[in-house]
């Protein structure tokens, strides 16, 4: 996969596209996560650039706000196809900059964006979105909230861009986007499809570059009326606080430890299909079922299932590989992080049922690492606590069906868990006890659709995108009353 590398030193702020303030040698590199070596470079934008694109953005919000529903569908509908026809070499490098393998990068990554911004599209259809409602003397309007920066991550990039910037710009509002650093330049082909559909100056800006030059000032400018992320906890906790100086909203999609509560009459398919769902996109993606909670009395065998799933995985260099490889991490950092974990978990007295540190044989170079399960873990072990962010499962004993509940419950965060039961009334009872934003029942990869809401409890933020829920992020409610007509006056009688 190795190639020239290929230097982008533009960004696109106010209908063009322009060099940074901190010019055009100042760029970041990219890696290619198969290699680990750079095959392109992206601007490294400045707080004065994301300044300029805050301004575009509130000048272009006074037309842009007043359009019609229509108007911006068509807008939207036009962005779709430019970027559909873009959509293959969005997969090509999805494959260097994310380690998506090859299949995975065209029919699961890069298609998010089109599955996002259909549903969107079907939202502008007639009646198929409430924008207004008549109370009588008063009427409801919902309304655009004004200037989104919209701060998205590296794991699922189309994903976070498609279900932030395609709301945001039905809705009404104009975006500044700031897309990760280490994923980059899918994001640079979405502006250029975002640019060949002729979205009027201003309505979508994207600067590039570090959180620190970038993304704090989108939280502290007041012009900019709201923040959307999606990130780590620690960054969320940071940009609420940032945020607050304005009082501007911040919604926020975080992080996550999600457990499988495994009951006593789960069949052996159903153990291996939720075991498995952390070794999905290499384990980096925030809703992984990372841990699983399993009675005594199956605990050897889900061990056994878990290590049989996890054993038969295929590593693979990403230049090919179906939707159900694995591909290497995303970064160095990544790869040294999730190392570190699994020593850790070894340190603590976990038993490791298979995987361990380092790469898998075969594999001299990138950033790629072993399908991992750990047992006989407790909820106190710094790998039961933590976000691995990798392919690492750890499996918890309990000594009952209340405890499981307990032991799920147990963690700062609540965005996803799951429940393993051949008894979906059992399965229904012990998923309203669990303290999440999504409960998975015997589903693994989810399978519920792009309209139902997605986002967290506790410190997995305070956010819910997709479909109509994730609309309404973007939109203020005004209440306008009306006098009552009056009624006419009798004439008086004459006697």
């Amino acid at each position: 996969m190795a190639s020239s590398i290929v230097n982008y030193t533009k960004q696109y702020i106010n209908g063009e596209w322009v060099e940074s303030t901190n010019g055009p040698d100042s760029l970041i590199d990219v890696f290619d996560s198969n290699t680990g070596e750079v095959f392109a470079r992206a601007p490294k934008g400045s707080s004065e650039d994301t300044a300029k694109a805050v301004e575009a953005a509130a000048e272009a919000f006074k037309t842009w706000s007043r359009t019609s529903v229509d108007e911006r569908r068509e807008y939207l509908e036009r962005i779709l196809e430019e970027y559909s026809e873009r959509q293959g070499e969005v997969a090509k490098n999805l494959q260097k900059e994310l380690g998506a393998p090859k299949d995975f990068a065209a029919r699961v990554q890069s298609f998010m964006f089109n599955m996002h911004w259909m549903t969107t599209l079907g939202l502008a259809e007639e009646d198929a979105f409430e924008w207004t409602e008549d109370m009588g003397s008063t009427l409801i309007v919902k309304e655009p909230i004004g200037v989104v920066g919209c701060i998205t991550p590296w794991n699922w990039p189309l994903n976070q861009i498609a279900c932030k910037i395609a709301p945001a710009l039905l809705a009404g509002c104009t975006v500044v986007l700031k897309p990760s650093e280490v994923t980059p330049i899918n994001a640079i082909l979405v502006a250029e499809a975002i640019h060949a559909a002729g979205l009027p100056k201003g309505v979508f800006n994207m600067v590039m570059g570090t959180g620190p030059e970038t993304a704090q000032l989108l939280a502290e400018h007041p012009k900019v009326d709201m923040v959307s992320f999606t990130g780590s906890t620690r960054v969320g906790r940071l940009l609420h606080a940032a945020g607050a100086k304005t009082l501007k909203r911040v919604r926020t999609e975080l992080g996550g430890k999600s457990a499988t509560v495994v009951l006593d009459d789960a069949t052996p398919k159903q153990i291996a299909a939720m075991a498995g769902n952390v070794i999905n996109n290499t384990g980096q993606s925030c809703n992984a079922l990372s841990r699983l909670i399993v009675p005594r009395s199956r605990y050897e065998e889900a061990v056994g299932i878990a290590k049989k799933v996890f054993e038969s995985a295929h590593v693979v260099d990403a230049s090919g590989g179906s939707v159900t490889d694995i591909g290497p991490l995303a970064s160095q950092m990544q790869y040294d992080k999730v190392n570190g974990y699994i020593k850790k978990g070894i340190e603590e007295g976990a038993r490791l049922v298979t995987g361990g540190p380092g790469r898998p044989d075969g594999f001299t170079k990138g950033y790629f690492v072993k399908p991992t399960v750990f047992a006989d873990v407790n909820n106190d072990m710094t790998i039961a606590r933590e976000e691995i962010f990798g392919p690492v499962l750890c499996i918890i004993p309990c000594d009952s069906e209340q405890e499981a509940i307990d032991i799920a419950n147990d963690t700062i965060y609540g965005l996803n868990n799951g429940v393993a039961s051949a008894d979906m009334d059992r399965a229904m009872a012990v998923a309203s006890q669990l303290r999440s934003g999504q409960v998975q029942i015997n589903t693994p990869l989810g399978g519920a659709g792009p309209m139902v809401p997605f986002g967290g409890y506790k410190q997995s933020g305070d956010g819910r995108e997709w479909g109509k829920h994730g609309l309404e992020e973007f939109l203020q409610v005004k209440a306008i009353n009306k006098p009552r007509p009056r009624k006419p006056r009798k004439p008086k009688s004459k006697l």
